[in-house]
């Protein structure tokens, strides 16, 4: 637990369930919702971005061991766990997740506590999509799916499919279209995250949804693994100009356009 050294944590309770939530910071809040297998360190480094930035990151413990270092046996483990839990909801398609309906209240009482026009919402990998789910909720104002991977891509239509039901979409898409756009972030190479997946989003949302794709092909630049999935963690590269640290930046001018009274 060292590693969320400089978070406090408390619970948060919403129609009979009760969950851990690291907070730090202060300014307009922004709740981030982990990658499998938990809240690594690389997840809790880039909670300390957001709230060096300016912000009050929130980050829910949804599953796993919060702090415990990231590992092959570890994501494996977890997988198994997610895919026999009631709140998670990995293969349906036009379903969101269940324990989003809890996440939005989450949204609801962080905007509550922390005040301004709303919050930002950032899932990543399985939860990745889940930030499309919160905006039917009109607390998030700033919401962002990097590397969003469900429904699993087990087939062509998984690939292009959508964790949202119809209806939540038909109000994702009227919100869109007063100006609460959405962004994307994924690797080219990134088979967790097919394009079909993205381009759903273009065709569904139009200009209201802004897509990042960092080339992760065979040769490319950066010398980005082709095996790249995480943009913002893992294979997150702290370097100027590094097409990575590019897509940070723009994640958080998006909570600064948003956000700021």
């Amino acid at each position: 637990m060292a590693i969320l050294e400089g978070f406090s944590e408390q619970t948060f309770t919403h129609d009979g369930k009760t969950k851990t939530v690291f907070w730090r910071g202060s300014g307009p809040g922004v709740v981030i919702m982990h990658e499998v297998p938990g809240i690594t360190p690389q997840v809790a480094e880039f909670g300390r971005r957001v709230a060096d930035a300016g912000f009050t990151a929130v980050l829910p413990h949804l599953f796993g061991t919060p702090g415990k270092p990231f590992s092959g046996g570890y994501v494996l483990g977890q997988f198994a766990r997610l895919c026999i839990s009631r709140e998670f909801t990995l293969l349906a398609r036009k379903q969101a997740s269940p324990v989003t309906d809890w996440l939005r209240a989450l949204c609801r009482h962080v905007h509550a506590t922390c005040g301004g026009p709303g919050v930002g919402a950032l899932g990543m990998c399985l939860t990745g999509g889940f930030a499309l789910a919160l905006m039917v909720d009109e607390s998030v104002m700033a919401p962002v799916l990097s590397q969003p991977s469900l429904p699993f891509p087990v087939s062509v239509g998984h690939k292009a499919a959508l964790a949202i039901s119809d209806g939540d979409l038909a109000r994702v898409k009227a919100r869109t279209a007063v100006g609460c756009s959405l962004l994307g972030l994924r690797f080219t190479n990134d088979p967790a995250v097919p394009p079909e997946r993205f381009a759903t989003l273009r065709r569904e949302l139009g200009d209201g949804f802004e897509a990042i794709e960092i080339d992760s092909s065979p040769g490319n630049p950066f010398a980005i693994s082709q095996n790249a999935h995480s943009v913002l963690t893992n294979d997150f590269v702290d370097e100027v100009g590094h097409p990575t640290r590019a897509a940070l930046d723009r994640v958080l001018a998006l909570f600064n356009e948003r956000l700021r009274e």
